[in-house]
């Protein structure tokens, strides 16, 4: 394991905006909010990060509400955004936006209804 390098929030907005145009820096961390349809899919995608977060022993804050998941990501041990915060949150995003491919035979989880998971960005 190496070292992670460490950022100033200039430093992190430009590689952001560069690799995770979603996410933002604010408060000295890497910050994203993911817009739910309710309660159960906020739960089902916090706990996703939340396993995600346990596999690469790098943990972030998370705020679950009815509609969003605001994950908030900051390396505590160099009290600052470093690599590490950048890796976890190209996983995530990686994640949560995966879909099937078209031709897959799985379907996708539905986008309207009463089964509909994420709201699309």
């Amino acid at each position: 394991m190496r070292d992670a390098v460490v950022y100033t929030e200039v430093e992190a907005g430009d590689k952001l905006a560069a690799v995770l145009p979603s996410w933002q820096v604010e408060g000295g961390h890497l910050r994203r909010r993911y817009v739910t349809d309710g309660w159960r899919a906020s739960m089902l995608l916090a706990n996703g990060i939340a396993h995600l977060a346990e596999l690469a022993w790098h943990h972030p804050d998370l705020q679950i509400s009815w509609g969003s998941v605001l994950v908030s990501l900051r390396t505590h041990s160099a009290d600052a955004i470093s690599d590490k915060d950048f890796e976890l949150a190209g996983m995530i995003e990686h994640w949560v936006g995966w879909r099937p491919a078209s031709d897959s035979t799985l379907d996708g989880a539905p986008s309207d209804g009463k089964w509909r998971y994420l709201v699309r960005e």
